[in-house]
């Protein structure tokens, strides 16, 4: 299944629980690859942050797209805090549900009712994902 369908993924994060994209209906959710050696995705860490803190229908995964040890993430993230679960991605079998990143950062908004609203293919910002969201969002009522 393709990320154009309605992805699924349950990945462990690295702070021990589970992120189950199934679980999320009714909730946007940002699907955020990313490496801790690309700088733009470096930059948006912040933001993503930011942005999942202040909005209550907005789940944040980051996908680490990288071989890195768990120990290895969990030092970087003491240095740069990321205020999301992460959960990194084997690169040799990543998850099927969406195809393996041509660049990254690599951004997949997924609507509440599961389908994939919006792709980005580089650094995303907060305004343009409350964006994506006001204009992929059905009317009200």
């Amino acid at each position: 299944q393709l990320a154009q369908g309605n992805p699924d993924i349950a990945m462990a994060t690295l702070d021990g629980a589970t992120f189950d994209l199934a679980a999320e209906r009714g909730h946007w959710v940002v699907v955020n690859f990313w490496a801790t050696w690309c700088a733009p995705c470096l930059k948006e860490i912040p933001d993503l942050s930011a942005f999942y803190a202040a909005r209550d229908d907005v789940r944040v995964i980051g996908l680490a797209y990288e071989e890195i040890t768990p120990e290895d993430m969990r030092a970087f993230m003491l240095e740069h805090p990321i205020g999301y679960p992460v959960a990194i991605v084997d690169v040799y079998d990543p998850p099927k549900a969406f195809d393996p990143p041509r660049g990254l950062p690599m951004t997949y908004l997924i609507g509440p009712n599961g389908a994939v609203a919006r792709k980005f293919l580089g650094p995303v910002t907060s305004k343009e994902l409350a964006e994506a969201i006001v204009d992929t969002a059905p009317p009200a009522g």
